[in-house]
């Protein structure tokens, strides 16, 4: 199995300043490579303290001039904040500053603070990712960018550096929503899998997707990522304990960033998934919502890390892991603990284990009635 690891640059309560925090995530940045990992990620965010790397591209060229075999993954480049063309360029560049290490991660955002941020109509977002998207992967294999559509025309323009090594096969996308998983499909691309609702659910939604995939691409999809917080301790009681602080604070956060107990999520258009979360929120309180995503998450003494990310792959089949070790407010020393842990030994024996073989069903993960998200 592939393991890889995300710095998200989360400044919680502002304890310490963005410098500090930027600090910090660089520093465990650089351990990835030297401890073994597989890939380093981010995720985009703009204008809050939820995360703070408003471009993933950059952040990556920074960690491809530091390391030397790491793959560089964005977790994800959100498309209808930008201009594909420029996104095209990016990307392309930075395949070439690598050598070709690039993981490409995309998605189309759910915030309302950032798509009034950019000025944008967050119920245009579906059909802009689809253009975007659609003119995007188009333009990195053939080397030319041109669409024509409602939200994105752009004439005939070459990519330079024209693009060396095919995306295909290295791409995928945020879904939180049935509807997204199909847009994904007809795309083409791979599915980055956040645990963040009824892994029942998850099961289903993969089997659906698989099925439209093969239907317009003619072969099997890609097996997903699946990404996950991550709190190792040799102690289970500590690990619950700091679980439920530092997994949970962070689940906090998104219910603060994303406003999923507002009353635009009623009635958001191309959200309609999200109005149920809406309802549950009300329904369950924001105490259920968060022990429900954190007991999602990994965490526990490594051998229960281990046990619960192969039972996350006997749901998925996700061929790789990307663990998140630091996050709201947790000190760095903790931060830094967690992730050496983890890579001494929770690590070795995922990249011993073949995601590709047959899975043993015989024991699934439980089922929720939750399913609160973000995307």
């Amino acid at each position: 199995m592939h393991v890889g690891m995300a710095a998200v640059f989360q400044n919680t309560g502002r304890t310490i300043s963005d410098r500090q925090v930027y600090l910090n995530e660089l520093a465990l940045a650089d351990l990835a490579e030297p401890l073994g990992f597989e890939s380093i990620w981010s995720v985009e965010h703009h204008f809050t303290d939820y995360t703070m790397c408003p471009d993933v591209v950059q952040f990556l060229s920074y960690m491809a001039g530091r390391t030397k075999d790491i793959r560089l993954g964005s977790m994800v480049v959100v498309l209808p904040w930008h201009d594909p063309m420029r996104v095209a360029e990016q990307i392309s560049m930075l395949d070439h500053l690598s050598g070709g290490r690039m993981i490409l991660g995309l998605g189309r955002g759910a915030g309302k603070v950032e798509f009034d941020g950019f000025r944008l109509d967050m119920g245009d977002s579906r059909e802009m990712f689809v253009e975007h998207g659609e003119a995007l992967l188009k333009g990195l294999e053939t080397g030319v960018m041109e669409y024509q559509g409602r939200h994105y025309r752009q004439p005939p323009a070459a990519i330079r550096p024209a693009p060396f090594k095919s995306f295909r096969g290295r791409t995928y996308a945020a879904a939180v929503s049935p509807e997204s998983a199909r847009i994904m499909a007809r795309l083409g691309v791979g599915l980055l899998i956040i645990p963040q609702k009824p892994w029942r659910e998850v099961e289903k939604e993969l089997v659906e997707y698989g099925t439209l995939y093969r239907e317009i691409n003619g072969c099997g999809a890609p097996q997903p990522i699946s990404a996950g917080w991550t709190f190792v301790d040799e102690s289970a009681e500590r690990a619950r304990e700091m679980a439920m602080k530092y997994i949970g604070g962070y689940y906090r956060s998104v219910l603060d960033h994303y406003q999923f107990a507002g009353e635009h999520m009623k009635s958001q258009r191309g959200y309609e998934y999200y109005a149920k979360m809406n309802e549950k929120l009300a329904v369950y309180g924001d105490r259920k919502v968060i022990e429900f995503f954190a007991d999602l998450q990994v965490y526990g003494t490594p051998e229960q890390a281990y046990d619960k990310i192969m039972a996350i792959h006997r749901q998925t089949r996700n061929s790789g892991y990307v663990g998140v070790f630091s996050y709201a407010g947790m000190p760095h020393e903790e931060a830094a603990r967690n992730v050496r842990l983890f890579a001494r030994t929770v690590m070795p024996e995922l990249k011993r284990f073949d995601a590709g073989a047959p899975i043993d069903r015989s024991e699934l993960l439980p089922d929720h009635r939750l399913a609160i998200a973000a995307e």
